[in-house]
């Protein structure tokens, strides 16, 4: 990236969970987007037993800046389904626990039509609710698009108009910002850096790791509590490892 201080302040930041769908329902979920209310809730447990607090993807880096992120854990939730304020925000604050939801800011209101089946999307006045409730909105393109590769103008458009839609809805900067299907290159994290995003989430990849591509990892109806464990384990190792590089 262009700011090499801003990626070494963020180069050892703990982990980041990725959620998506948050639903009692139990309608076919081939992707295994879904987590049952309840698992969500002992997820957050297991979390509050190792002593880590879930908070928004912006406290997570701003704590890393101030060197207090000891103890933090980033929770995203992706697309902006009617489930997140539904039964994701109960279950959050029942923790005392913050969250990112990032939203497509085309499909307000829509159908996330990506997917198969689709979700429903949030509104703005849901999502307003949100941001009432203290959650952070960020963003997630405005068409929910694979970034890499994509032509410079439609990069611009997709990130740029995206962050200028959110502000005009919530009233608030945006300052984060999630690729959809983790798809990002330079060009798309440099974008992502000239329209004034703080801080950004890719999925799975830990090869970069500064603040325009902060890895996370998925989170699911299977992950119990032993197996949310060895995924923080694991990410901890990769963040060691990294560490010692020269």
């Amino acid at each position: 990236m262009t700011d090499s201080s801003l990626t070494q302040r963020v180069d050892h930041s703990g982990p980041i969970l990725m959620y998506h769908s948050i639903s009692p329902s139990t309608a076919h979920d081939p992707h295994f987007l879904r987590v049952h209310p309840d698992r969500l809730d002992e997820q957050l447990r297991t979390l509050e037993r190792m002593h880590l607090r879930g908070v928004s993807l912006e406290e997570l880096v701003m704590a890393e800046e101030r060197h207090q992120a000891a103890g933090l854990v980033g929770l995203t939730f992706d697309d902006g389904y009617t489930d997140f304020l539904e039964h994701a925000v109960p279950v959050l604050h029942s923790h005392d626990m913050t969250a990112t939801v990032f939203v497509v800011a085309g499909r307000l209101g829509g159908r996330s039509d990506w997917d198969e089946p689709s979700y429903q999307l949030m509104d703005p006045d849901q999502i307003r609710a949100v941001v009432a409730a203290g959650f952070e909105v960020g963003s997630h393109t405005v068409d929910h698009v694979k970034l890499a590769g994509v032509s410079g103008s439609t990069l611009e458009s997709e990130v740029t108009e995206a962050r200028r839609i959110i502000e005009e809805l919530i009233m608030q900067p945006v300052m984060s910002f999630a690729y959809p299907y983790g798809s990002f290159d330079g060009a798309a994290a440099e974008a992502v850096r000239a329209a004034g995003y703080r801080q950004a989430c890719v999925t799975r990849d830990y090869s970069v790791w500064d603040r325009y591509t902060l890895p996370r990892f998925f989170v699911g109806q299977q992950d119990t509590s032993a197996r949310l464990l060895a995924k923080l384990v694991r990410h901890h190792g990769r963040r060691l490892t990294r560490s010692r590089r020269p």
